[in-house]
């Protein structure tokens, strides 16, 4: 078993901008990862497996719903606190971030969000204990990109409604105790329905055969005349804004954890570079390998200070979806370039488990395409600078 050697790069004294907190709840995460995430990690995503020994202390270290208020069980904290919670986890493997970005932001956000008091009474403090996991159901087979055209829907059944369709792709799915499902009314509107297991018709097939997040637990979710109680609406907001909210919060995480995952690789590089012999002198004294790290960290340092003022303005109530969008993009694609250039600096022992680089890049051709595809968020960027849609 390796020991994690990590160091985080900090080429512009980027820890100047945080407060004390910051700093001690990202400490405390890294420490963390160190402990229960890097030895165990290369194993589960070898054999395909979520590890669900983690869960709890996850939740110990505020990455369930940081941001949710105290009286819920949250940890009342800010946006930047969130996103360096999300940095430090994916710096261990954007599967086990994305269990937590799924829990915080498309389950805990949109019950808070959009759900009443007995609501958030009923689910949020079981959620950010880990007691309860949960899952989001926006994607559908047919229904990815285009989420307004999804075909799950419920009909109001008198005392309850009945809801039928399927969603796939969904993180958390084989385990979760709930399921924060969006389905269209029988006018066409969206509306959002909390689904607990066990309720009769509702199955979460586990989707097998991975080569990305494998060490992330991935499924189906199954409605088949799935009675629901009224109760369970979320009745504060609906229309397709109300999941895309969700994912505005989930999208701001990502962005933070890709840089984790660039993070981890640059530093392996580095540290391969001092110490791998080759012509009588470390690689690292090539000036090829010189300008691969210096680009690394160059883009780790521009996608840092990218996220930071995102955290900035989200604290502020002032980040924008759109501003959101190229975070998500730009960084997603910054960590997967980097992870490409680790994997040849290391030559052959960059695809082997015994450093965390392949894992890295095979995990990142996932996040580049969930929660907005990397083409998606361009024609966002673009239709917020020109005012002209492209998506139809």
């Amino acid at each position: 078993m390796s020991q994690d050697l990590f160091q985080a790069p900090d080429y512009y004294q980027l820890d100047d901008l945080l407060t004390d907190e910051h700093k001690l709840v990202r400490d405390a995460a890294r420490e963390w990862v160190k402990r229960e995430v890097s030895p165990i990690i290369e194993d589960y995503a070898q054999k395909a497996e979520f590890p669900t020994q983690i869960i709890k202390g996850l939740a110990e270290i505020g990455a369930f719903g940081p941001y949710i208020p105290e009286e819920y069980g949250g940890a009342g904290l800010d946006q930047i606190s969130y996103g360096l919670i999300m940095q430090e986890i994916e710096r261990g493997d954007s599967g086990v971030r994305s269990t937590a970005s799924v829990q915080s932001s498309l389950v805990m956000y949109p019950i808070w969000k959009y759900g009443n008091e007995a609501q958030c009474q009923k689910y949020l403090p079981k959620l950010a204990s880990g007691e309860f996991m949960g899952c989001f159901g926006l994607t559908e087979p047919d229904h990815g990109s285009n989420p307004s055209g999804m075909v799950t829907n419920f009909k109001d059944k008198g005392d309850h409604y009945l809801l039928n369709g399927a969603k796939m792709w969904i993180s958390n799915a084989p385990f979760a105790d709930i399921a924060v499902v969006w389905a269209k009314d029988e006018s066409g509107r969206i509306h959002g329905l909390v689904v607990e297991r066990g309720m009769e018709g509702f199955t979460t097939p586990t989707t097998h055969n991975k080569w990305s997040l494998r060490a992330s637990a991935t499924g189906e979710l199954i409605f088949d005349n799935v009675k629901v109680p009224k109760e369970n609406l979320l009745p504060k907001k609906s229309g397709l804004g109300a999941p895309l909210g969700c994912l505005d919060s989930a999208r701001f995480g990502i962005a933070w954890g890709a840089i984790g995952a660039a993070m981890d690789c640059y530093d392996t590089a580095l540290r391969y570079s001092k110490e791998r012999m080759q012509f009588g002198k470390p690689i690292g004294a090539f000036q090829l390998q010189q300008k691969k790290l210096a680009e690394m960290i160059t883009e780790i340092t521009k996608a840092q200070l990218l996220a930071w003022r995102l955290g900035v303005l989200r604290n502020e109530g002032k980040a924008t979806s759109a501003q959101i969008s190229m975070a998500k993009r730009n960084n997603v694609d910054m960590a997967l370039k980097i992870t490409r250039e680790a994997r040849q600096m290391l030559g052959g022992m960059g695809i082997t488990g015994e450093y965390s680089i392949m894992r890295h890049m095979m995990n990142l051709e996932s996040v580049i395409t969930y929660e907005g595809t990397h083409d998606i968020h361009l024609l966002i960027t673009g239709l917020d600078v020109t005012g002209l849609n492209a998506f139809k």
